[in-house]
């Protein structure tokens, strides 16, 4: 009788031994990207299928035993959960009742268009690509930032957010909007009513010097050039502008019947800034807009040579003296370039 109760004690301390292991040991693997995706609306049952088929978990008897205790299976939370390898079905289930989900690391430097932003966000969070073309490009959608069409990506400040996978793009937008709304603080605001331009007017014309240089000492000095030739109501006249109308940027030179290309974007064809911006510009390019010294300039071209630099001119004969000495020295290099290759 002793030996039975005996082998009966040892039994029941294996087997509870072996259920606090399943439970409280290092059982659950990592995936091997180390997210578990629990899409918008899953059941329980959804997600512990998807537990069990990714071999996240060894099994689901333990797993309903522990989610039914703690009233996971009542409560599931959409999210993207890091699983650890060799942590606890406890704190596996802890993690997602609680819904501690890992917020996405979105970073944002130039985009070009609304579709650049779609397909970045499409591909990183559960809104599709689709769901996020819909919305801006749908004024009842922006109407409520105060956007249209045209401005939505004005709301875009390129930086580094982190968000929830499981964000709708609206939600997501939200987000963006708002750290945009803190972008322009007071200064900034009274800066941009110094040249008496808007938020989004120097948001336009930051997109279009982000395009022609990534020197910060040309920036302001671009900048000013633009700011002269809206005050004396010329055209623009900016070539990325042309590459932006006409969803070709990999355009190396603007030639004549470029800038004939029919679109309120090109500024050779209408006066003033464009109807929306042509990129998003850092705050770098957008301070240096803001804080353009006052010059008398109203040309540029480039400096001879390959250091990206610009020659400024207030006047057309000395603009076209730095033309000609950027065409001399371009010629020259095309024609050594040429000599070496053959």
């Amino acid at each position: 009788m002793k030996k039975i109760l005996l082998i009966t004690l040892v039994v029941v301390l294996i087997v509870g031994s072996w259920s606090a292991w399943k439970v409280f040991g290092p059982t659950v693997n990592a995936p091997a990207d180390k997210f578990f995706y629990i899409k918008t609306g899953a059941s329980y049952n959804d997600v512990k299928t998807s537990l069990a088929d990714q071999q996240i978990i060894g099994g689901t008897f333990f797993f309903d035993k522990l989610a039914g205790q703690a009233g996971y299976n009542e409560k599931v939370k959409a999210g993207r959960y890091e699983i650890k390898d060799g942590m606890s079905l406890y704190n596996l289930i802890r993690m997602l009742k609680a819904g501690r989900q890992s917020p996405v690391r979105l970073v944002i430097n130039k985009l070009r268009t609304k579709e650049d932003l779609a397909k970045k966000l499409g591909s990183m969070f559960e809104c599709t690509e689709a769901d996020a073309l819909r919305f801006l490009y749908s004024n009842d959608s922006l109407n409520k930032y105060k956007l249209d069409t045209n401005t939505a990506m004005t709301a875009v400040i390129p930086n580094t957010y982190l968000l929830n996978w499981n964000s709708s793009f609206s939600k997501l937008f939200t987000r963006l909007k708002a750290e945009e709304d803190k972008f322009w603080n007071s200064e900034r605001k009274a800066k941009a009513a110094a040249k008496d331009m808007t938020a989004k007017q120097v948001y336009n014309m930051a997109s279009i010097v982000e395009e022609e240089t990534n020197k910060l000492k040309d920036k302001g000095l671009i900048a000013s050039v633009y700011i002269n030739r809206i005050n004396k109501g010329m055209k623009l006249e900016a070539d990325p502008t042309v590459k932006y109308a006409m969803r070709d940027f990999g355009l190396k030179r603007i030639l004549f019947g470029h800038l004939k290309y029919p679109s309120p974007y090109n500024t050779y064809q209408n006066t003033g800034l464009p109807p929306g911006p042509i990129c998003t510009p850092s705050a770098e390019t957008i301070d240096a807009v803001l804080d353009a010294p006052q010059t008398d300039y109203i040309f540029f071209v480039a400096k001879p040579g390959l250091d990206g630099y610009s020659n400024f001119a207030a006047t057309y004969p000395e603009h076209l003296k730095f033309a000609k000495e950027y065409q001399v020295w371009l010629d020259d290099f095309l024609k050594k370039k040429q000599q070496q290759n053959n």
